[in-house]
């Protein structure tokens, strides 16, 4: 299996900002510990989508932190990123396996047990589990228990990062849980200090998921 530290799992939200701010934001927080990096555009045009990960990837790379582009293994495999996130409307996971090889990293989302059986079957190599809060992004989110979530991790094998609203002043409802590392976005995008921000998350992460 592809080795990777799921731990801090930034997720891009370019919004508002130039590709300038956006990517030193992304490098900021890579400073501060994101261990992996997931650029997330749902209204760019292809073209624009591309551009900006071969921008980002520029940086990941600096680092030595895997690109993982959202939902289309097209700019993954155009950007030579290290893998791909897949929703349960996008490409099934099997699918995309078949195309892009093993030595991509791929990731699916799941909200129940079974979903998490069958990304892992269909060969996931990790889980995205929430939304455990509600989220500002302009993703549409369905909450999860940390119950489920719980059950979710000691279903599969694979590394499980919760997502969904968390931040440092939240994040302990998690504490307990054996997850593999968190997933946020607005919490470093929206900081004044993203590397900072990403520094304390980081910190409060490696508590939590110290099994």
């Amino acid at each position: 299996m592809k080795r990777f530290d799921p731990t801090l799992y930034f997720i891009t939200d370019s919004t508002g900002f130039s590709i300038e701010d956006f990517t030193a934001v992304t490098e900021n927080a890579i400073k501060g510990g994101a261990s992996i990096v997931q650029l997330r555009e749902k209204e760019r045009t292809t073209r624009e989508y591309l551009y900006l990960a071969q921008k980002v990837h520029e940086i990941t790379q600096k680092y030595g932190v895997p690109l993982i582009i959202d939902d289309r293994i097209d700019v993954a495999m155009a950007a030579y990123a290290e893998g791909v996130h897949l929703g349960g409307s996008d490409m099934p996971i099997d699918t995309a396996r078949r195309i892009l090889g093993e030595d991509i990293i791929i990731g699916a989302t799941a909200k129940t047990v079974e979903q998490a059986r069958q990304a892992y079957l269909s060969g996931a190599d990790y889980l995205g589990v929430g939304a455990i809060y509600p989220t500002t992004t302009k993703v549409k989110t369905v909450l999860t228990s940390v119950e489920t979530l719980k059950d979710i991790c000691e279903s599969v094998p694979i590394p499980v990062c919760a997502i969904g609203g968390l931040n440092k002043d939240n994040i302990d409802i998690l504490n307990g849980i054996p997850i593999d590392g968190i997933c946020v976005v607005s919490a470093i995008m929206k900081a004044d200090d993203p590397e900072g921000a990403a520094r304390e998350l980081k910190k409060a992460a490696t508590r939590i998921t110290d099994k």
